[in-house]
């Protein structure tokens, strides 16, 4: 029978990052990884399983080349690290969550056998001792916790040997014993520095010549980091935002510089993105323009102060933009009135949203 592949992309720091960091963000955080793994796949490899923190790829009956498996792998060491660095460079947050991800990394088991396969809840699935030996080869005795580890089967049939060098790979020989059986294997260490990183959108900061027309102020006895949670998890949005009917945006995405949600209001769809401007240090500042009002523009910014570990002061500025000097008379005697009464309303409601979730709480 001929040989399959298996392949098994895993997190590396996963536990600590989870038991140690904000739930919610953290699981976004993992969500987007896999994600971006998964889209990573130039191969064709078929998904059998998400496992938590690990990806359980195979390939029946073909073992692609030493050119296009070496690709792959690199393929998918750079769209994770990009990603990584995306969240580094445009978060916004300040929790553990956010601040730590860029400290995951990433390994890579690749191995080959005869499968055979299973049927659970009418799901096929990779089943038998070379599935066992691909997922043991994760607990190795390799120094690292950011390798390419190819099993002796895979480097035999593709031809790479321990001599193989270029500018990502330098392949050192192991082995492990598992099972009285020992396992031989090659692995690579990966320089992220050696990666070529995707490109991505630099992050608008916004930079106001003049001083807010609209400017809001209200004390929270909540501490900083949860009130910001409360107004950049759109889950949240519909407790509080005046007037909107319906949020789109990705539930699995932490929000961040650039990120973009829809606001649906009687029918007309108001699509934001995440800016950010010049801050203090001990402020935290998330930005919202959208393009889709009757003026030319309109930013508004959440800027949150800390006053002790239990409250804060959120500050909101409003900055419609117009162009044109019929707008701009619009804005005078029309808009401004309109857009301070509903945030005014919205921070009402965000108020009351954060009490009853109090009482909840304490309840």
């Amino acid at each position: 029978m001929a040989q399959s592949l298996l392949f098994i992309p895993d997190i590396s720091g996963f536990t600590h990052f989870i038991q140690n960091t904000e739930a919610e963000h953290s699981q976004h955080v993992i969500s987007e990884l896999l994600e971006v793994l998964i889209n990573a796949n130039t191969q064709n490899l078929k998904l059998a399983e998400v496992e938590g923190d690990a990806l359980f790829f195979y390939k029946v009956n073909e073992i692609p080349s030493q050119e296009k498996l070496l690709a792959q792998i690199e393929t998918m060491f750079t769209a994770f690290y990009s990603h990584l660095k995306l969240l580094e460079k445009n978060r916004i947050c300040p929790c553990n969550a956010c601040a730590t991800a860029p400290n995951l990394q990433l390994k890579i088991v690749v191995h080959s056998g005869e499968l055979q396969f299973i049927t659970v809840q009418e799901k096929r699935k990779p089943f038998g001792q070379f599935v066992i030996e691909a997922h043991r080869l994760l607990k190795n005795s390799i120094p690292s916790d950011n390798y390419a580890l190819i099993s002796n089967s895979v480097c035999e049939m593709i031809g790479l040997t321990e001599s193989y060098q270029s500018k990502l790979y330098s392949f050192n020989r192991g082995a492990d014993r598992y099972d009285d059986q020992d396992i031989g294997y090659l692995f690579s260490e990966i320089d992220k520095e050696k990666l070529k990183l995707k490109p991505f959108a630099i992050p608008e900061e916004v930079d106001f010549k003049s001083e807010s027309c609209i400017v809001l102020e209200r004390n929270f006895a909540i501490p900083a980091n949860e009130l910001l949670e409360y107004i950049t998890n759109y889950a949240y949005r519909h407790y509080w935002a005046k007037g909107v009917d319906k949020f789109e945006y990705n539930p699995d995405e932490v929000t961040r510089l650039g990120t973009e949600h829809v606001c649906v209001i009687d029918g007309k769809r108001l699509n934001f993105t995440t800016v950010t401007k010049k801050a203090e240090a001990d402020e935290i500042v998330y930005g919202e323009r959208t393009n889709d009002v009757p003026i030319d523009e309109l930013y508004q910014f959440f800027i949150i102060t800390p006053i002790s570990n239990a409250s804060c002061k959120l500050r909101v500025e409003m900055y419609p933009r117009a162009r044109s000097i019929f707008k701009k008379i619009l804005i005078s005697l029309v808009l401004k009135k309109a857009f301070r009464k509903s945030m005014n309303t919205s921070i009402d409601n965000l108020e009351t949203a954060v009490k009853n979730q109090l009482m909840k709480e304490v309840g």
